[in-house]
């Protein structure tokens, strides 16, 4: 028998911090979903008390979901834990994820507090989550670079407050995975008590070490571990989900292992890429689209004699499908409809129309789609319902003359033109957007990327658009790329403008 190792997905909270990943109730209904179809076995829906958006995410989230545990974060502070409990009322499984800094940098710096008195507020905080619900979770934050005696003090206390599920988290991603092991055995060694409780780790990536980190946890002892889809998540993100579970599965001697679907695992990876507009570097393990694509010559040889020879992994356990169906301009409704069916997508028949119709005119431009065209497609309706809209965009420009742009916009159904000059195609039709949008509005970062590669390629634009001291992020994706600039620029927008 194998030990089961806990999938604690924090997708929906650590990972939703990342500055233009923001997603509204129902993208994080469908996240869900799909984390539910992976089978992971507690998502972390949301912190209830920082605004009226994760609390409501956190009610219809439990409500949408059946088979995971649902969980919530909180500080050390009574009023986080009641909301949190509230935002849990219709979760079928609930916990409540509490805790407090203990390293002397959070101690000293951000508390101004003492070791004692941080001890006490731990079991405080543990021991009022218990009187609304039995499965409690605590948080050691920055306990990578806590003293291990005074961490295991901490760790002890809670247990016997009642904490079920003790977190050990990395929080500046600065241990080496042989430190980070040893943090975790020591505590198994030290803790009085430790067997009552379940060890989770939670690693960020600063130094690149989150996964390696993850590991060295789980082989000393931790039996979950907190991670998400592609490894997204504050700063330069957190353990990734899909590399945690693959090595598990590919090395049978740790006797390790999950209850991860594995074969959902590339159509969870696209869906979140698509929802949160953060395109999946290419050589990103096991999700990135050189995960399974051999160049060399002695490398396609060795594959096409044994495929052992180069991949350790079968492309179809993650998902890949090898024969998957080429979408042209001459595939109908049914092909793109599975097509999304496979990657993660089910769209309505409206939906599916308007993505329809989009596609066609896409494939007269490209020829062949790719599923990063099929799921930009897809998430296109989301800006159906958006009050600004580009209703057309003209646009002059060339070597040794002045740019010059005319837009027009739909808003709230009423139509407004202007037209303006620019240093370049792209400045010319946001300056003209910013005729008719008299706001102070200031474009702090422009990101252009190819989906795959040529001239001809759909271009994906982030924008980061500066409005009374707040940053509002826009996106977009077309094959012209001025207009996909524009649109961007739009929808960033949208998020400000009432």
């Amino acid at each position: 028998m194998s030990d089961k190792l806990f999938i604690f997905d924090t997708t929906l909270r650590d990972g939703e911090q990342v500055p233009g990943c923001q997603l509204n109730t129902v993208e994080k209904i469908e996240v869900a979903r799909a984390l539910d179809d992976l089978g992971v076995d507690v998502i972390e829906a949301g912190f209830p008390v920082s605004s009226p958006g994760d609390f409501n995410s956190v009610v219809e989230i439990s409500k949408a979901v059946t088979w995971p545990t649902i969980c919530a974060l909180t500080r050390a502070v009574e009023n986080d834990i009641r909301v949190a409990a509230d935002a849990l009322q219709y979760a079928k499984h609930k916990r409540i994820h509490t805790g407090i800094g203990t390293s002397d940098y959070h101690i000293r710096y951000k508390f101004n507090s003492n070791r004692e008195e941080i001890l006490e507020r731990a079991v405080a905080c543990v021991s009022y989550a218990k009187r609304f619900v039995e499965d409690v979770q605590f948080y050691a934050e920055d306990a990578g670079r806590t003293d291990n005696e005074y961490l295991a003090r901490v760790i002890e206390a809670v247990i016997k407050a009642g904490a079920t599920v003790v977190n050990i988290p990395d929080t500046t991603g600065y241990c080496l995975p042989g430190e980070f092991g040893a943090k975790i055995k020591y505590l198994m060694e030290h803790v009085d008590g430790i067997h009552k409780a379940t060890i989770a780790t939670h690693c960020h990536n600063d130094l690149g070490m989150a996964t390696a980190n993850t590991m060295a946890g789980i082989i000393n002892g931790a039996r979950q571990a907190e991670v998400t889809i592609n490894g997204i998540g504050e700063r330069a993100g957190n353990t990734s989900l899909e590399e945690i579970v693959m090595i598990c599965r590919c090395h049978h001697e740790l006797g390790i292992d999950t209850n991860i679907n594995t074969t959902k695992i590339n159509a969870a990876s696209r869906m979140v890429s698509s929802l949160m507009n953060m395109p999946v570097q290419a050589n990103k393990a096991i999700v990135g689209r050189n995960a399974f694509a051999h160049s060399s010559g002695i490398h396609q040889d060795g594959v096409l004699k044994n495929r052992e020879s180069y991949e350790i992994i079968d492309p179809k356990d993650v998902g890949i499908d090898e024969n998957s169906i080429v979408l042209t301009a001459r595939s109908g409704r049914a092909a793109l409809k599975h097509r999304l069916h496979i990657l993660g997508v089910d769209l309505d028949k409206d939906a599916l129309d308007k993505a329809y119709e989009a596609f066609l005119r896409l494939a007269d431009k490209k020829k062949e789609i790719n599923d990063d065209d099929v799921l930009m497609l897809a998430g296109q309706h989301h800006r159906a319902n958006h009050r600004i809209k580009l209703d057309y965009l003209q646009v002059s420009s060339g070597v040794g003359i002045r740019s010059v742009a005319s837009v027009g916009l739909d808003i709230a159904g009423e139509k407004f033109e202007a037209c303006a000059s620019g240093n370049g195609p792209v400045d010319a039709a946001i300056s003209a957007i910013k005729v008719i949008i008299r706001r102070n509005m200031l474009v702090k970062e422009f990101l252009i990327q190819a989906i795959n590669k040529g001239s001809n390629d759909v271009g994906k634009v982030h924008l980061t658009v500066e409005h009374d001291g707040q940053q509002y992020y826009g996106f977009s994706a077309n094959t012209d790329i001025i207009g996909a600039s524009a649109e961007a620029f739009v929808d960033a927008i949208n998020k400000f403008v009432r």
